[in-house]
């Protein structure tokens, strides 16, 4: 079984990534199960300027639509609520949503480059708050930059304990260095392999342990073949995930990477 806990649907910016394509991509795979999330929740645009009022579309409808995704097609996709903190605040109409489909919801997803917040900043501490209070893990867009760096995530973890947080990317753009030294300050810190080299991974397993990472792809967002190649023909990195790693570590600990951790965290 593989559990992808890292997969987009909505067209927003330059990605067009259809709901038709993640369910062809995770039949021609075998990924058993998906957390997704709507990316037409972003709210600037890849130069950090806010996009205009015709483009910005409101959380509530972001949401519904995950919601609906995970209706049609039971027991194989989940929702993560990427949540919109620049231009919008929890409101009752929005916690009586996830509230009234927490048997779909598994998660509230944050892209901190792409709503230009901190993440440990005023906007998303309500979010946060929200999600500790309705036990949801948090999944956190993570990079180098000022609103996405993987100390802010340490910063939520100690304010948030019993809140599971985990870092997509471990740090993208970076040698993830600083995200395995953050973790090991936090027990409530986790990873995900998105775009993450194997040899992170490895690392991470000697360090903590199988039980603080798993398997995720950003799939579909280069296309339906995410998974073997990019656009430009050259193999993927979950290549890798799929056929060497099995050969490194153990049944046990890949089990926990590919499918475990997602189950025992999400509750899928």
């Amino acid at each position: 079984m593989i559990i992808d806990s890292h997969v987009h649907f909505g067209k927003s910016l330059n990605f067009d990534m259809k709901q038709e394509t993640v369910l062809t991509a995770m039949k021609k795979y075998k990924i058993s199960k998906a957390i997704v999330s709507n990316s037409q929740a972003c709210e600037v645009d890849h130069q950090q300027i806010i996009l205009p009022p015709d483009l910005q579309v409101p959380m509530i409808k972001c949401t519904q639509d995950a919601v609906d995704f995970a209706r049609n097609n039971p027991g194989k996709i989940f929702a993560a609520i990427w949540v919109k903190p620049l231009h919008e605040k929890v409101t009752p109409e929005f916690t009586k949503l996830i509230k009234e489909n927490l048997d779909v919801i598994k998660a509230i997803k944050f892209h901190p480059y792409h709503s230009k917040i901190k993440f440990d900043g005023p906007e998303a501490d309500m979010y946060l708050k929200l999600a500790a209070d309705l036990n949801l893990p948090v999944i956190t867009h993570t990079g180098t930059g000022d609103c996405d760096n993987v100390f802010l995530c340490l910063n939520v973890a100690k304010k948030y304990p019993s809140l599971k947080i985990i870092m997509a990317h471990l740090g993208l753009g970076s040698d993830n260095s600083d995200a395995l030294d953050v973790m090991a300050q936090a027990d409530n810190l986790y990873g995900d392999t998105t775009w993450v080299p194997v040899s992170t991974t490895v690392e991470l397993i000697k360090r903590f342990g199988s039980e603080r990472t798993m398997f995720g792809s950003d799939m579909p967002i280069d296309g339906l073949d995410t998974y073997h190649h990019n656009p430009k023909g050259e193999p993927s990195v979950y290549q890798d995930y799929f056929n060497k790693l099995p050969e490194i570590i153990s049944k046990k600990d890949l089990d926990n990477v590919m499918y475990k951790n997602a189950r025992n965290i999400f509750g899928i």
